[in-house]
């Protein structure tokens, strides 16, 4: 088990890619590992994402703790707000 970041290398869109780089600072900062999942490797990945967030257009940045979806980047940044990125991360 671990903190899962589902990502894409492959966006013409800048909010996608900005808000990838918001989610892996403040991991980082807070020293936090995480294993990077590449959704542009191929549709099966993605659709695993997606299968696994419940959410059938989810877009990258999807976090999961192990198989335990956590959320998206919105809900990951109300998290970081309110100082309870561990409980959103499910580690508490």
């Amino acid at each position: 088990m671990g903190i899962k970041l589902y990502y894409t290398t492959v966006t013409a869109s800048r909010e996608v890619k900005s808000q990838q780089a918001e989610v892996m600072r403040i991991l980082d900062s807070k020293s936090i590992q995480y294993e990077l999942i590449d959704i542009s490797v191929g549709g099966e990945v993605r659709d695993e994402m997606r299968s696994k967030a419940g959410n059938p257009t989810a877009v990258p940045p999807q976090i999961f703790n192990g198989d335990q979806y956590c959320g998206n980047h919105e809900m990951f940044s109300e998290a970081v707000e309110e100082d309870t990125v561990e409980q959103f991360l499910k580690m508490a």
